[in-house]
């Protein structure tokens, strides 16, 4: 289905839904309005002691041998959040990319996660921005994940928690900002004895602090919940997306540092709307059946198709001069059109053993993705003045022949297994296996090229164990094995198709502890992890690469988060990151690429976000934000300085009515708050100060 006919279809989807929802009966079942109850207790949280995507369950953090931060819709609606990247800003150890200006993209614990990104518990790789307005958390595992979710996750995955039915409430909200920013928003909901809807969307159109900058998007995503029996669900859910902004690769370097121009200082064509832009649609439908077989068996079976395009072109910055003072600009424009689908079916078995408790998840998993890509590029179609660029009026098309026109077929099997146990009184144990079945193959379409295949066979273990002296802490020593095939989650090429998975181990002790009756929970942890067989260029023989590169991050994190007594909630977290490449024959910018610190990750970073009711109608927030000092690229020729960053936030509730301020960037800062990690020459200046006023209306 294209995504234009998508939008159609999901709404008439929507409508079916209200008018089914209205024959409905009124009275629930017992055991609904319990899983209702406990949505509603949590709904003004700021959370953080339960995740849901470690263990693939409703676990308690403090039973989770492994680092685990949930994000909360309240604190993404404290922060006015409208990207991920917004909440990401939340999270120590995660640093902040470019995504080549159109997609979201980071790195944690200093290892890229351009394919860590999970819907519900699905891969969701596509290369794109993604919208909050439906989402009721998002979830950050560091650590490597590919135990349950498949290759990838070196440093983390961010898997995104999707708003479903079950509540008996609803709202819209409305907002505008600096630099003519409006943004609505709804969230509408209704809970039945069979059946209950929701139906969430939101529209955006905006400017930027960048010249040149717009965005418009809009999202729909309705969902279904049928409940067959008192044993039995059926979950529908679907969405749209719809993104129209400029492809924005920031400012270039000079000196060692970004170049010292105004934040607002855009390097591309003059006539950008037409000839810098990206344009993505993302449609995907799913359905999870989920059945009770009694009180010790439980099945799960989820289905989840998508389907994503991109129209991409670009003016980025090619070389920097420094003696002249001149910068060249490179043309570039990318076409991809993907679809796939993942089947994930899972049965989990409780039972106890001399003495031992266990819950057993036993899981398969099929998946298949087709990738068409078609990419062109042009080099120095233009050189203006560093300083003062007078931008050059380009044209939309680049010419020459497409440097890729290829399409990967990427095919999952894989089977899981996972029993957390609980040992003797004090004790428990996390445990699990998977084995994956990746296929790739690239069919190249340029003339004169060979198309190219390799499978994988690979076993992800996971190991932890917990010790609890009391009910209110915790204390654990894990580790965990993941890997990274060839390409990943891209087309193969030639210098790599011949070359088995890296493989990324993580070594990590940590304590947890529970404050104010299960509120609020603190964190830290000690952790090592060690990525091999990375691919560097072969010095012999440059078309060729070898397995030879090692890259280790040794780090501290510490957290806080939850509701405090008073009024109070807390946000915070610190992390120290020694990240470094530990052996590599690469050079970068002339320099050797060995013993240099990894791109975009600080040494330290650290956040704390405090908000305090004042009565029932007055609230109050803020909090501060540090980064330090980061690298833009490999070489470590380019230094992205540190910065700190100050936030506030005030509500007025009157009866449904809500109506919150909030300010960004308080002291007018400058800085980079991101990079590309492999171009020192592609650095995005952070927004100024800013302000946003939204008014909300919950019925």
């Amino acid at each position: 289905m294209r995504p234009s006919h998508t939008l159609t279809a999901i709404a008439s989807a929507s409508l079916l839904t209200l008018s089914t929802t209205s024959l409905a009966g009124e009275e629930a079942s017992s055991e609904v309005i319990t899983i209702t109850a406990s949505k509603v207790s949590r709904e003004k949280s700021y959370g953080g002691t339960r995740a849901r995507s470690a263990t693939r369950s409703d676990a308690d953090q403090l039973d989770i041998p492994q680092t685990v931060t949930a994000l909360p819709r309240q604190v993404l609606d404290d922060q006015a959040a409208r990207s991920l990247q917004d909440a990401l800003r939340n999270v120590p150890g995660v640093g902040l990319s470019t995504g080549d200006g159109q997609r979201d993209q980071v790195s944690i614990r200093g290892f890229t996660a351009i394919g860590d990104q999970f819907i519900d518990g699905f891969r969701d790789d596509a290369l794109y921005f993604r919208d909050l307005s439906n989402i009721e958390e998002v979830e950050i595992i560091k650590g490597p994940a590919s135990v349950l979710y498949g290759r990838g996750s070196s440093g983390g995955m961010i898997n995104r928690v999707s708003k479903r039915p079950g509540v008996d409430r609803s709202e819209i909200a409305l907002s505008i900002g600096s630099w003519a920013d409006k943004r609505g928003e709804f969230d509408l909901a209704r809970k039945g004895e069979k059946l209950s809807w929701r139906l969430t969307g939101a529209l955006e159109d905006a400017d930027s602090y960048r010249d040149q900058q717009f965005l418009k998007r809009q999202a729909i995503a309705p969902s279904l919940l049928y409940q067959i029996d008192a044993d039995t669900q059926l979950l529908l859910q679907a969405d749209y997306l719809k993104d129209r902004r400029l492809t924005d690769f920031g400012i270039p370097s000079y000196q060692g540092r970004p170049v010292d121009v105004d934040p607002s200082r855009y390097y591309g064509a003059a006539n950008a709307a037409d000839a810098d832009f990206s344009e993505s649609e993302v449609a995907s439908a799913s359905a999870t059946l989920s059945h009770r077989i009694n009180s010790s068996l439980s099945l799960r079976n989820a289905l989840r198709s998508y389907h994503y395009t991109l129209d991409r072109a670009n003016t980025t910055t090619g070389s920097v001069d420094e003696q002249a003072k001149t910068v060249s600009f490179n043309r570039g424009a990318v076409s991809r059109a993907e679809y796939g689908f993942f089947n994930q079916t899972e049965l989990t078995q409780k039972f106890a053993l001399a003495g031992t408790h266990h819950e057993v998840l036993y899981g398969i998993e099929l998946g298949r993705q087709s990738k068409d890509t078609i990419t062109y590029s042009q080099s120095k179609v233009a050189t203006t003045d560093l300083f003062n660029p007078v931008l050059p009026v380009l044209p939309r098309a680049v010419s020459g022949k497409p440097s890729a026109d290829n399409r990967a077929l990427l095919t999952t099997t894989a089977f899981y297994l996972q029993d957390q146990l609980s040992l003797a009184s004090h004790w428990k144990a996390l445990l699990g296996l998977r084995y994956d079945r990746f296929e790739q193959q690239t069919d190249d379409r340029r003339v004169g090229q060979s198309d190219l295949a390799r499978t994988d066979h690979t076993v992800s273990p996971r190991a932890g164990l917990v010790w609890q002296p009391t009910a209110q802490q915790s204390w654990y020593a894990a580790w965990s094995r993941s890997f990274q095939p060839s390409a990943e989650s891209f087309a193969l090429a030639a210098n790599n198709a011949d070359l088995a998975p890296e493989e990324t181990t993580n070594s990590e002790i940590g304590a947890k502890y529970e404050l104010f009756g299960g509120a609020a929970l603190l964190g830290a942890s000690l952790f090592r992890l060690e990525r091999t067989n990375i691919k560097t260029v072969d010095p012999a023989n440059s078309t060729k690469l070898i397995p030879v590169g090692v890259q280790r991050t040794d780090g501290l994190e510490l957290s806080a988060q939850g509701d405090l007594q008073g009024g109070w909630q807390i946000l915070a977290g610190y992390a120290y990151m020694d990240a470094k490449v530990i052996e590599s024959t690469a050079t970068d910018a002339g320099q050797p690429v060995q013993g240099k610190r990894a791109t975009l990750t600080p040494r330290h970073s650290g956040n704390v976000w405090l908000t305090r009711a004042l009565s029932e109608r007055l609230s109050l927030g803020g909090g501060v934000n540090y980064v330090g000092d980061r690298f833009a690229n490999t070489g470590n020729t380019v230094t992205l300085p540190s910065y700190t960053t100050a936030d506030l936030m005030a509500r007025y509730a009157l009866g449904a009515w809500q109506l919150q301020f909030n300010l960004n960037n308080l002291f007018d800062k400058r800085y980079i708050v991101a990079g590309h990690g492999s171009n020192a020459n592609l650095n995005l200046p952070g927004a100024p100060r800013n302000a946003s006023l939204t008014a909300r209306l919950r019925f």
